[in-house]
């Protein structure tokens, strides 16, 4: 039985990247829609490619999901049986200064998405969502029939609509979805804005780092090949028959770290002091996340494998023999 054809969206990205690479090897014939957008360097998505590449043949569209005619016909060339659609507008505090932009891209793009897949059949859909979709709650660990969620960014707000338009989708025409919620994604090629990327880079130049708040603030750091694990466990789940083919799961470690915590162990894996700058907290950043994943580990086998001392480790030791040190190094 051949496996399905899959097209993978944000592919050029720094999670979508480590899930073409796997869908290579796994022997999944693989399509990647990007638009090398300039949210940050284009060049580190370019070098993402090359390395996808040295795993495997790619058919490959540079485009734009808010521009629904070059998406139809990438669709159509690509046949696939599966998208898995990870292209998005990220960030918590650059959705607050535009607004309009994430709600753009990661709705309405999300939606001529939902379009295609209807119109063209597409068998199964896998949404990458977020934990921000939690937002500010008192209720730990995060679980994903939690009936009160509230977001409190743009960013936030934009991923829960689009969850919502798809269990629309699956409601209406039967397409099979998924929507995944990453925690904290961490591990080489990570976006550079980033906390484990900046506070690297910044240690690695011996300048201070920004500490927003009094260090208390928790995150469920999520090593980037647990989270491909679980995208990967998704494309063989069979949904219950009756009811609405829709679900979500949780992807992250169940382990909330300190951010005083996360800089010790910074400090622990490049072997150098961290210089802090104390900063006030900023809108939109929420106290805590912290993954309840007995689901996605009871339905999916998802378990998470990386202690966080490891993942450090692994990223340094990337960032340290990347192209991204020498782009940080110049800037």
């Amino acid at each position: 039985m051949s496996l399905p054809r899959v097209l993978l969206t944000g592919g050029a990205g720094f999670i979508g990247s480590h899930v073409a690479e796997a869908l290579l090897s796994h022997g999944y014939q693989l399509s990647i829609i990007d638009n090398l957008d300039n949210f940050y360097d284009p060049a580190r998505k370019t070098d993402n490619l090359a390395q996808v590449r040295r795993v495997g043949k790619f058919e490959f569209f540079e485009l734009d999901i808010c521009d629904p005619g070059a998406l139809r016909e990438a669709v159509r060339t690509a046949q696939p049986d599966v998208i898995i659609h990870l292209a998005a507008r990220a960030g918590v505090r650059p959705s607050i200064e535009q607004p309009g932009l994430y709600e753009r891209v990661n709705v309405a793009g999300t939606v001529n998405l939902l379009e295609l897949a209807r119109e063209l059949e597409v068998k199964r859909v896998i949404f990458g969502s977020s934990s921000s979709v939690y937002g500010a709650t008192n209720r730990v660990p995060f679980s994903e029939d939690d009936p009160v969620l509230h977001p409190i960014s743009p960013y936030a707000a934009t991923k829960l609509a689009a969850e919502l338009m798809c269990y629309t989708y699956a409601s209406l025409y039967g397409i099979s979805i998924l929507c995944l919620r990453f925690f904290t994604v961490y591990g080489p090629r990570q976006r550079p804005d980033l906390a484990i990327h900046k506070f690297t880079a910044l240690m690695e130049a011996g300048k201070p780092i920004p500490v927003f708040g009094d260090g208390s603030m928790g995150r469920d750091y999520t090593y980037v090949d647990d989270i491909v694990a679980g995208i990967l466990s998704s494309l063989e789940y069979r949904l219950p028959l009756a009811g609405v083919p829709f679900d979500v799961f949780n992807l992250g470690n169940s382990h909330p770290v300190k951010l005083a915590e996360l800089i010790e162990h910074l400090e622990v894996a490049t072997g150098r002091t961290a210089i802090r700058d104390c900063k006030p907290l900023q809108p939109g950043d929420v106290p805590l996340t912290f993954a309840n994943i007995h689901k996605a580990s009871r339905l999916l086998g998802y378990r998470p494998q990386t202690r966080m001392e490891d993942g450090l480790k692994k990223f340094v030791a990337w960032y340290r023999g990347s192209r991204s040190h020498d782009l940080e190094k110049t800037a």
